[in-house]
């Protein structure tokens, strides 16, 4: 795509409307330069401002959220109860679950989309500024509600953070409303956020900026924005009746009352299901746009990738079941549920092959975005191939429940979304400082995530398959030795991470080379076009897209 910035005022009435939003945004501040002090981050309605908090508060929570990783390893060091009550263990991998899914990957996510998304499509912010402002500030007080919790009589929530019931409504302890609520306020951040992608992608691209010449970020999480308002009130929906079967006597979930606890996991899963795709397609997009502009050439088959993405997207809706092939479920539905979980693999397929299409005779140079990218490339269709697997029914009743499953989604969500979200963060992190990260501790920090994530989580395919249950905090003599190092691995691969922190310490420092406005020779788009580091206000006057 090639793309000019016009500064003369195109009679387009986009245009108009976008000059018309950026001075009304401009008014909002009463000058053009970022003002400062703590009123600059809490009344901010700048989407670069909004970008930063979220990523800052997803970066945190994915410490607090590994801490708790940590204390599970620890536990599972050796067999036998060493460190912890069984019911704090049980605290703990629940609020990991919930803290690294709502507080970690999809803020961070909804991050970098709010930093990218207006710097992409030419649009001088996104569309709704003051939302955009209280869809962040919302989330600091979910997770507040939710560790506090944790300080509560009876503790925090310990019933998975799938909080299935009866374990979430009849066995749970009276903190379950705290959790109930925090879910609550999640929600409505995550669709007041996908709203906002959405009016933004539809009414504030520059001129000449047709659907079919986006950057494949912006589609993806255009996709991915339609999924969160779908299925978010069904999450709503879900802890809500958790909600009213413990504290006001309804009987949803309830067989003695004429309720029905697999229910409960129809409800959930099928929030759930396109949930995990939520927190993959955006990731689908950030390796898009990293593999061409290290390889040198045009994205492999844009328009397919397109398809693909929305075919995901909606296979995600009917593929549930396989979460509940051990429930009884009447055969013919498995046999479906199986089907369409295969039909999957189809689409996503397709974006594995072009993205090696893309690499196949470019001229590749391995800079750390690119790097986390190929890693991301493998490991995450190492997942996808232990999903195909989990979707065989046979198969799945030796598999599910064990760790083979916590292998396979730890592949796809820490080698798949969060090293994608690593690979953005190197990849923009210089458009947004103005400087050069500093290139040898990124190298460290590749390097060690990527061994230890793999000594932390391969082995749990092997402990799996020979039927070692998952959050249990003990086991059989049997899984010493790999759970050994299953643990060894858990705790380098969070030190790792303190690299990281480092090294966007030191970014935001201003430390380092400056950096052009193109910053990587290859790299095409829009955001390529500003001053690096970006100004606070951009494209005030809508760029013509030709």
């Amino acid at each position: 795509m090639v793309s000019t910035t016009d500064t003369t005022h195109s009679g387009d009435h986009d245009a108009d409307t976008q000059d018309h939003v950026a001075s009304d945004h401009i008014d909002d501040h009463h000058h053009h330069e970022a003002p400062y002090g703590i009123s600059r981050w809490l009344l901010t309605t700048n989407h670069k401002d909004i970008g930063t908090l979220y990523l800052w508060f997803a970066f945190i929570m994915f410490l607090v959220g590994g801490a708790m990783a940590m204390v599970i390893r620890a536990e599972l060091f050796q067999p036998g109860l060493q460190i912890v009550e069984p019911n704090f263990f049980n605290q703990m991998t629940t609020v990991h679950g919930l803290i690294m899914v709502f507080g970690a990957v999809m803020p961070a996510f909804t991050g970098l989309a709010n930093w990218m998304i207006p710097l992409m499509i030419g649009a001088p912010d996104m569309a709704l500024p003051r939302m955009n402002n209280w869809s962040f500030w919302i989330l600091p007080f979910a997770f507040l509600i939710l560790l506090s919790s944790l300080f509560m009589e009876g503790g925090g929530p310990a019933f998975g953070w799938t909080f299935y019931a009866p374990l979430s409504t009849t066995y749970s302890s009276d903190s379950t409303a705290l959790f109930v609520f925090s879910v609550h306020i999640m929600g409505i951040s995550s669709i007041m956020g996908a709203i906002n992608v959405i009016v933004t992608i539809f009414n504030m691209r520059a001129p000449g900026m047709t659907y079919m010449k986006m950057p494949l970020f912006v589609w993806t999480w255009l996709i991915t924005a339609f999924l969160l308002i779908a299925v978010m009130p069904v999450l709503a929906a879900a802890v809500t009746m958790v909600l009213t079967d413990k504290f006001f006597g309804t009987s949803f979930f309830d067989a003695a009352g004429g309720g029905d606890p697999v229910l409960f996991q129809h409800i959930f899963w099928f929030f759930g299901h396109p949930e995990v795709y939520i927190m993959i397609l955006p990731a689908f997009g950030i390796i898009s746009q990293i593999v061409p502009t290290f390889s040198r050439k045009k994205l492999f088959g844009y328009a397919s990738m397109v398809y693909a993405t929305g075919a995901i997207a909606l296979l995600s809706f009917i593929v549930w079941g396989h979460h509940m092939f051990t429930t009884g479920m009447p055969v013919e539905y498995e046999i479906f549920f199986m089907f369409a979980t295969m039909l999957v693999s189809v689409p996503t397929g397709v974006k594995v092959f072009n993205w090696v299409a893309t690499m196949w005779r470019g001229s590749i140079s391995f800079e750390i975005p690119m790097m986390f990218a190929i890693a991301f490339i493998v490991l995450f269709t190492i997942g996808g191939l232990s999903g195909l697997m989990l979707a065989i029914v046979p198969a799945d009743f030796q598999y599910h429940d064990t760790y083979f499953v916590v292998a396979h989604f730890h592949y796809v969500l820490v080698t798949g979304a969060i090293f994608s979200i690593m690979a953005a963060v190197y990849y923009w992190l210089p458009k947004w400082t103005g400087k050069m990260f500093d290139i040898t501790l990124a190298k460290w920090h590749f390097w060690c995530s990527l061994v230890s994530v793999n000594v932390l989580f391969f082995p749990m395919h092997f402990v799996g398959l020979a039927g070692m249950p998952r959050r249990i905090p003990d086991y059989a003599l049997q899984f010493a030795d790999f759970n050994k190092w299953i643990s060894v691995g858990g705790f380098a691969f969070g030190l790792s991470q303190l690299i990281f922190l480092a090294l966007i310490i030191k970014a935001c420092r201003h430390q380092g080379e400056s950096v052009s406005s193109q910053v990587w020779d290859g790299a095409e788009g829009l955001e390529w076009e500003i001053p690096s580091p970006a100004p606070y206000h951009t494209f005030e006057t809508p760029p013509i897209v030709r």
